[in-house]
């Protein structure tokens, strides 16, 4: 059991070494140029992989996630090509929005000190 959970961890973290040097170098839209892969999950059987996302520019995240929805096929077989495996999972891309939230959680925790050292 912990040797496939190990695999998995070292699937991916390659996984997301590729996809992150594939967006800088192997496409040319430059709406993926400040993007950058956070971390990418695997289901049970390892046939579906969520892959999470973020960019410097909050302003065009609806424009990032058309591009990264449309290079999805070309980074699943660039992925083909560097993986060993028989088989390569489906890519499903989603927006992190975990440094979003704990910005919001720093922000009411800041808050809610100031109300604190008024009184």
């Amino acid at each position: 059991m912990a040797k496939k959970a190990f695999g998995k961890v070292k699937l991916t973290e390659r996984m997301q070494n590729i996809i992150n040097g594939y967006l800088r170098t192997g496409l040319s839209d430059s709406r993926l140029q400040f993007v950058s892969i956070t971390r990418v999950e695997l289901n049970r059987d390892s046939s579906v992989a969520s892959v999470y996302w973020d960019t410097f520019d909050a302003n065009k995240r609806g424009d990032v996630k058309k591009a990264i929805d449309s290079a999805g096929p070309k980074i699943r077989s660039h992925l083909a090509t560097l993986l060993e495996r028989r088989s390569v999972p489906h890519l499903q891309f989603f927006y992190d929005s975990q440094f979003d939230d704990e910005n919001k959680i720093d922000q009411l925790l800041r808050e809610e000190q100031d109300d604190g050292s008024d009184e």
